[in-house]
């Protein structure tokens, strides 16, 4: 059986705990390969040479740093279609959704290109007598990132590009359940002229994440997951002196206001609702229809909720795969039945849903549940599933009340044609990333990606020009070359004159 291990020093690591974790192709149900588990000896074993690569890397020129990934984008951009490939085997999802995932990983590192623009300083010339003042940025030292199943290439690319274009080292611990995506980035790397050390992978489970976290030579963290192991980051990130970026999880909602296009609204809810199996943290999970559109959006998305190709995501026809795990398909089948019983109306249940030939698979079929309670767990609780859920409001005040009420605020969208109700919902509404007629408002790598509420912990967001902030630090340099008139004992407070 095929063992993925560490990237430590520009080269593979066996692992030497004797821990390994299974990865399972979600489309046959079948363990295929084993990840090893990582020591605490290990994890110091990354940061320490991590620690020595930046020594170098840190005073490393800006050119040197931008030859390395444009060279690199080249190679990702090669290797798109084998990078995919790796995500459908371990994560599921169909290929065309594993090569999007690439390519809005390749965005990032081509912001990363533009670091010599992003980190220029400020000069104040002549602020007091011959007294200049420059404010510059540098990189923090060694830095990790500790990523999520569900895109296995693109979030670890939200974060390691910008770290290191600023002169960090990165350690990178993925999730256990898809590793080899993350792996194949950094032999990538590693390819485009990247120096030994300054990515390393450290395989793992707990014992590896909580290593980063308390080690006193990583100075900053960046994460993605769920929003209790988002505040386990923050905690223990803090309480051991470290910067922390940890991005949790969502309940995204999607109002649809009565003059909205209701088939284009049908589309897009059926699209960011099921699409990789509603395995986002931007999904749309919740559909609020506003006055009387419920009746006929609720028709309109089921009749194209039951005509989706469930298939292994290497079959081009398939237009939906499996989920991660086979615990986590029955958590999510849960939900359904959990949902019926609390009030809601079942109108597509997909919880018997299986593939011929793929009985074994971790295979889900779409479920929508309609006039949902706000108290049901359903609505409750972040499922991370293809389950869809709609609630009714009375009117807009109702429907921004209740998107508002959640503790989640991290995506939203509105479907409306009214220019004055869209440009009132995004003022009004509480979340960090708002979609006009754009179900999913993931930004471009030149803005920055981040909720509100229990979706963000911490005070920056991921990539643009908050990512920047985060893996660099301030300096403010006071300058005076003086003149002999300049001598002399004054006890004064300084004066800008």
């Amino acid at each position: 059986m095929k063992t993925i291990n560490h990237w430590i020093g520009g080269k593979a690591v066996d692992g030497a705990s004797g821990r390994f974790g299974p990865v399972y192709n979600p489309a046959t149900g079948a363990q295929e390969k084993q990840v090893a588990f990582a020591t605490v000896d290990e994890v110091d074993a990354a940061v320490a040479t991590a620690k020595a690569a930046f020594e170098t890397w840190g005073t490393a020129s800006l050119a040197r740093r931008t030859a390395v990934l444009f060279k690199y984008r080249e190679l990702l951009d090669a290797h798109r279609d084998e990078i995919a490939e790796l995500i459908t085997a371990e994560h599921g999802k169909v290929h065309s959704d594993a090569l999007g995932e690439v390519a809005r990983g390749m965005e990032i590192v081509e912001l990363a290109c533009s670091i010599p623009q992003l980190v220029k300083g400020e000069l104040s010339t002549q602020v007091s007598t011959r007294v200049d003042v420059a404010a510059i940025r540098q990189p923090l030292g060694v830095v990790a990132g500790i990523t999520p199943f569900n895109f296995p290439a693109m979030v670890p690319m939200w974060m390691f590009p910008v770290a290191i274009a600023c002169g960090n080292t990165f350690v990178l611990k993925p999730s256990e359940k898809d590793p080899s995506a993350s792996y194949r980035l950094a032999e990538l790397a590693a390819e485009a002229g990247l120096p030994d050390g300054v990515l390393n992978v450290v395989q793992g489970d707990k014992v590896a994440v909580d290593r980063l976290l308390e080690h006193p030579d990583i100075a900053a963290v960046s994460f993605v997951g769920s929003t209790p192991i988002a505040k386990y980051i923050q905690l223990k990130g803090i309480e051991h002196g470290k910067r922390v970026q940890a991005l949790g999880g969502a309940k995204n909602h999607m109002l649809v206001l009565p003059d909205a296009d209701l088939d284009y609204a049908a589309d897009q809810a059926i699209n960011a609702a099921y699409g990789s199996a509603g395995e986002r943290c931007m999904a749309v999970s919740v559909v609020v229809a506003v006055g009387d559109t419920g009746d006929e959006l609720v028709g309109k998305i089921a009749e194209r909720a039951r005509g989706l190709k469930i298939g292994p995501g290497n079959d081009a026809a398939s237009e939906m795969g499996p989920l991660i795990t086979r615990e986590h398909r029955d958590k999510v089948a849960s939900y359904v039945d959990s949902a019926r019983a609390q009030g809601a109306e079942v109108v597509v249940d997909g919880t018997g849903y299986t593939v011929e030939g793929h009985e074994n698979g971790f295979f889900l079929g779409v479920s929508l549940l309609d006039k949902v309670p706000v108290t049901a767990d359903a609505y409750r609780e972040e499922i991370f599933g293809p389950v869809l859920c709609v609630v009714r409001a009375e009117t807009y005040d109702d429907a921004i009340a209740l998107i508002n009420n959640s503790r989640w605020g991290n995506g939203t969208a509105i479907f409306t044609r009214d220019g004055g109700a869209a440009r009132r919902f995004q003022l009004e509404v509480q979340a960090g990333m708002v979609g006009v007629n754009v179900p999913i408002p993931v930004p471009v790598g030149y803005h920055s990606f981040g909720g509100w509420k229990d979706s963000l912990f911490g005070d920056h967001h991921i990539y643009g020009n908050d990512g920047i902030a985060f893996y660099t630090q301030g300096k403010v340099i006071t300058t005076r070359w003086p003149d002999p008139a300049d001598s002399g004992i004054n006890l004064g407070f300084p004066s800008n004159t």
